[in-house]
Formats: structure tokens, C-alpha cells, sequence
């Protein structure tokens, strides 16, 4: 294949079967084709095209029963357990509040859907997968034995679209002109982070002021946000389960953001993995592709709040964790006293 062509779905499929160990998305990869693209050459065969709409598959995904929810970004996958319950819809965000399953969707980034069906030796398992325009897996839904197949085999029937093609064309990506970079008012920054009373203001500060997350936490002061070491995550991890200290893991990309709140127990390092191996939590972390680490405090009406929060090279959220608390109840003093006791980066230069 040249770079001005793409491999047709019989190459796709002939370079799987040929290749049979390597991950999906490392397969998309060598192959330069997009994950989607990768799912769709075997429409007909393993997988099936579905309407990818995110709010009609949440209106019916709690019918499954217990699944796995999947979601990632290039650096962190998160994996959890549980049952799609209490669905809240909406156009530009859609809550999933569920007891072990916590979802923040955003309806416009899922374009594209498949049922997928995999078959190794006796075990056969199956998936619902979404993509967004560009064919990026957005989010994955994985049977388990307790899972309602009845209600997967309508559901893939009622969403089944007309087009089952085995191509996929992606469209391009629209890329932002580059703005330059904001003169950080560092007077109006901390005016407005002091005033917060609740952590979801952030974001409307960032947009108000035109910053980027990386540009606010250089500029607010060490007394709100300061760097850690690259052990930072380890240790808080190691030191929350020592404890059995509930936390809260946030991992996203464009179209969803899915949640674990509680304890993590099994940590596992294999290489540049950092790993949750729990019964019914799962997280790998690639912390080679972490650039920077961050303790960032934020007020709450409830007295501040302290954050962990990873950002890969370009400035992008790969993971963020809290100490787990209620609304309407100060963070856990075992929490802050974690936070608060990790490793900071060492600045100092030598002479």
C-alpha cells in the first residue's frame, strides 16, 4: 500500500487474521486506518452497522442488565462493571447516574455504531461499539455471562441500519485556527478562582478568561495548584487503598467522560502501565505519555476541594481523581492529607 491508499476491508481482514495478537487499535494503526474502519471491513461477517445515535442506545442499555462500560483516550482506558440505570437525556449532555455505571455523554460526538461479535474457541463475545465522525471509538458496551442476550438481540435488531457496508469514510476533521495564546490576568485569575463554590465553575472561568487548563494552573500560584512528581498517581493509589479510601477516577475523550467512585484495591505495574486489576473496575494507564501532574485545589461551598490531574504533551486531561465525598460534605481529611503528602516536582536547577 502506498500513502495515498487506503487498504480495502479483504486487506484489512487479511492483516487481522495474519496478526491475530496485536490489539485493534494497534492494528488500525500499522495500517493507517481508523479503529471504525478497521469494525466496518467485517460488517456482514463478525460485526453489524447500528444507528449510533448515544441517547436512543442509553434509552435502552439498562435492558442488558450487567455489562461492561469501556471508555478511553490515547492514554488511560477505564473499564467498569454494573447496569446503565438512571438516564438523564439531553441534547448537548446526557447523565448516567447509575450505581456503579457514572457516565457524563456528550450526545454529539457519537456518530457511527456497530454489534460486534468475536468468537475464541468456545467463548463468544459480544459488544456494542460507538465512533464519532472521524472513527475514533468514543465508548464500548461488553456483554458479561449475566448479561441479558435476549435484550442485546433486540436491541441489534431494532438499531440495524440498511447500509452494511464493509467501507468506512471518515469525514475530516475540522481543526480550529490556532489563537494566540492569552495574556493570563493573573489578578482577574485569582479573583475568580477564589470565588468558586462549586468545582464545574472552572470551566466557564477558563472560557470566560481564554485560557487553556495548562495555562491556569502555571499562572494561579502554588497555593492552588502545584506539580508532582512522576510517582504521584502510584502513590496516591497505593496509599488510598492501604486505607480503603474511596476515590473517584475520572478518564475521557470528546464524547463521554465515565467515572469509577469508590476503592481500588489490586495496582499493578506492567512496564509504562499503571493498572487497576479490581472485580469490577479496571484502569490502564500509559504514564509514559504523562507530561505533567498536578495537585490543584479548588473552593467549594464546602471548603476546597484537591484534585490529581494528569495532561498528556499537548495540554489534554488523560486522568483526574478526587477524594469521594457528597455533595453538601467536606473532602475526606484522609484524602487531603494524601494529596498534600505526595512528592513535588523538583524544580531547582543545579548550578
Amino acid at each position: 500500500m502506498t500513502e495515498n491508499t487506503l487498504a480495502s476491508p479483504a486487506e484489512i481482514r487479511a492483516y487481522r487474521a495474519a496478526n491475530p495478537k496485536l490489539r485493534e487499535r494497534d492494528i488500525a494503526a500499522q495500517l493507517g486506518i481508523s479503529e471504525a474502519a478497521l469494525v466496518a471491513a467485517e460488517c456482514g461477517l463478525t460485526a453489524v452497522r447500528i444507528d449510533g445515535d448515544a441517547n436512543r442506545f442509553l434509552g435502552r442499555a439498562q435492558e442488558l442488565g450487567e455489562v461492561m462500560a469501556l471508555t478511553r483516550n490515547e492514554s488511560a482506558v477505564h473499564e467498569k462493571v454494573g447496569v446503565y440505570d438512571n438516564v438523564t437525556p439531553g441534547k448537548q449532555a446526557t447523565l448516567v447516574l447509575g450505581a456503579d455505571i457514572d457516565l457524563r455523554v456528550f450526545p454529539g460526538a457519537w456518530v457511527h455504531g456497530f454489534a460486534v461479535t468475536k468468537t475464541d474457541g468456545e467463548e463468544i463475545r459480544r459488544s456494542l461499539q460507538f465512533f464519532d465522525a472521524q472513527g475514533t471509538a468514543v465508548h464500548k458496551m461488553h456483554l458479561r455471562a449475566a448479561s441479558n442476550l435476549a435484550a442485546y438481540e433486540k436491541i441489534v435488531e431494532d438499531f440495524r441500519l440498511e447500509d452494511q457496508s464493509q467501507t468506512f469514510r471518515a469525514e475530516p476533521k475540522t481543526v480550529a485556527a490556532a489563537e494566540a495564546e492569552s495574556i493570563v490576568d493573573h489578578a482577574e485569575l485569582r479573583s475568580q478562582w477564589e470565588k468558586m463554590t462549586d468545582t464545574h465553575q472552572f470551566h466557564g472561568i477558563l472560557r470566560r478568561l481564554k485560557l487553556d487548563r495548562r495555562q491556569a494552573l502555571n499562572s494561579i500560584g502554588e497555593d492552588f495548584a502545584w506539580k508532582l512528581d512522576a510517582s504521584a498517581i502510584e502513590t496516591m493509589m497505593v496509599q488510598s487503598a492501604d486505607i480503603e479510601l474511596p476515590i473517584m477516577c475520572f478518564v475521557g475523550n470528546p464524547g463521554i467522560i465515565q467515572i469509577h467512585s469508590g476503592p481500588v484495591a489490586s495496582i499493578k505495574t506492567m512496564g509504562p502501565w499503571l493498572n487497576v486489576m479490581d472485580p469490577t473496575f479496571h484502569l490502564h494507564l500509559r504514564t509514559d505519555h504523562l507530561a505533567e501532574i498536578w495537585a490543584v485545589r479548588k473552593p467549594t461551598a464546602d471548603g476546597h476541594v484537591t484534585s490529581l490531574e494528569a495532561l498528556d504533551s499537548k495540554g489534554d486531561m488523560v486522568i483526574q481523581f478526587f477524594g469521594k465525598r457528597k455533595e453538601g460534605v467536606a473532602e475526606r481529611s484522609e484524602w487531603r492529607a494524601i494529596m498534600e503528602g505526595l512528592q513535588r516536582l523538583d524544580t531547582t536547577v543545579a548550578a
